[in-house]
């Protein structure tokens, strides 16, 4: 049997099956992602690169660092920015210290310890205008990671292979259907728009160390430096802070991220979870427990018994958790979860009792009531929105916080009311 139509009801029959093979409409999407190109060096060429400079714009800052109301900001895998804080509502830029593939620092006395790529250099930064070089510790950092891009070093061959990381914008074109993708690339995962420390030392003499931020991977304690990197931590024996000494090296398992001393005990924040560590022989830390959790980016710090444990989802970490954890250290040994709280993106965090400060990335700045940690959320003092926020080192009267879009310095007399001091802003693309 054959089966008629009439025109207007074939018409209507056909519809359908030209919306399914026929033209779908075209939608223009823009994003900005990270590009990763092979670099070579020699290990003469990234040593040769080691100087002081005049005064230079931050670009892509890293890690910060404070001692004797001087500021030490990384300038990342490019070197560090020295200011001079002594007046906090104008800080002055003092030198630029160049240093290829740095990372981390820290400080003691005048000896300035920063990485460069797989070499520890000390440097006597007792004139900030004319640092000098006093001792180099070759081959002892085997590889590395910046922004995502990994690094290795050749002994043999005195070959170091780097990847360089640029910021690349496209538009292109995609189908309206299919729903549109975010905006912005983040190393592998798209992202929405948006004074001397008292210190640790058994020894008697007259020793000060900086401070820094919860997402150090350098700290100072008795007579030696700690370093950590995806796996291990590397000691040094800086009895004599300006001829440091390769001293133990201790496994972590991997993907190990920051380190916080704590009295006699190491904090390592990995992406796995807390090691707490027993530094009562600083020369051999031995292991006490690990507080695991799901695998997320994961910096720490300390007061009394309690351990504040941000985790983040992210591009290295992995991962879709975003909180705060409260981890109870009373017994070392057997570190207990109090309670956690949600938070959007949280990065470092510091802790000036009773008043917790934590970096929420794009989403700004939060400071909290610590008193009592069941209630947390509950005592939310204040949220500075409409800045980025990475780490935050809370000195007795003011807070240092570094982002992606700068430097600034709050005063924190009035927790529930953080007063900008000043602000040293950034000089580069919005997109970073």
């Amino acid at each position: 049997m054959i089966l008629r139509m009439k025109p207007n009801r074939l018409l209507l029959f056909l519809l359908p099956l030209l919306s399914l093979t026929g033209c779908t409409d075209t939608c223009k999407e823009t994003r900005t992602f990270r590009r990763y190109s092979p670099v070579t060096f020699t290990a003469a060429q990234v040593r040769q690169g080691v100087q002081t400079e005049p005064p230079q714009a931050l670009v892509n800052p890293g890690k910060i660092y404070t001692k004797d109301q001087f500021l030490f900001i990384n300038e990342l895998k490019e070197g560090i920015h020295i200011i001079d804080n002594r007046n906090p509502s104008d800080p002055k830029p003092v030198a630029f210290l160049r240093i290829p593939g740095n990372g981390d620092m820290a400080i003691r006395n005048n000896i300035l310890y920063a990485d460069s790529y797989m070499d520890l250099i000390a440097f006597d930064i007792s004139n900030p205008t004319a640092v000098k070089t006093v001792k180099r510790v070759p081959n002892v950092f085997p590889n590395g990671s910046f922004e995502g891009g990994w690094w290795s070093f050749d002994p043999a061959s005195q070959l170091l292979y780097d990847q360089k990381v640029s910021y690349v914008t496209e538009t292109t074109e995609t189908n309206c259907e299919e729903g549109i993708a975010p905006t912005n690339w983040w190393g592998g995962v798209f992202f929405s728009a948006q004074t001397s420390a008292a210190v640790n030392d058994k020894s008697g003499g007259s020793v000060t160390n900086g401070v820094a931020g919860s997402m150090a991977r350098f700290a100072l304690y008795d007579n030696y430096l700690y370093t950590v990197n995806q796996s291990a931590m590397q000691l040094f024996d800086i009895k004599n802070p300006a001829e440091p000494q390769l001293g133990n090296q201790v496994q972590l398992g991997w993907g190990i991220e920051t380190i916080f001393p704590y009295k006699d005990k190491l904090f390592i924040g990995s992406q796995s979870g807390m090691h707490i560590y027993d530094n009562a022989n600083p020369e051999k830390p031995t292991l006490l427990s690990v507080f695991q959790h799901a695998r997320v980016c994961d910096p720490v710090v300390v007061h009394d018994n309690l351990a504040y444990v941000t985790l983040r989802s992210g591009n290295q970490c992995g991962g879709f958790t975003n909180q705060l954890d409260v981890v109870d250290v009373t017994n070392l040994t057997s570190p207990k979860l109090l309670k956690s709280y949600p938070m959007r993106n949280p990065h470092g965090l510091g802790i000036s009792f009773p008043n917790l400060f934590i970096c929420e990335g794009a989403y700004g700045l939060k400071s909290f009531d610590v008193h009592d940690a069941l209630n947390i959320d509950r005592n939310l003092l204040q949220h500075i929105e409409g800045i980025n926020a990475f780490d935050v080192i809370p000195l007795e009267k003011s807070l240092l916080m570094i982002g992606k879009d700068g430097f600034y310095q709050f005063d924190i007399s009035n927790p529930r009311q953080l007063r900008q001091i000043s602000r040293i802003p950034i000089s580069r693309p919005s997109y970073y």
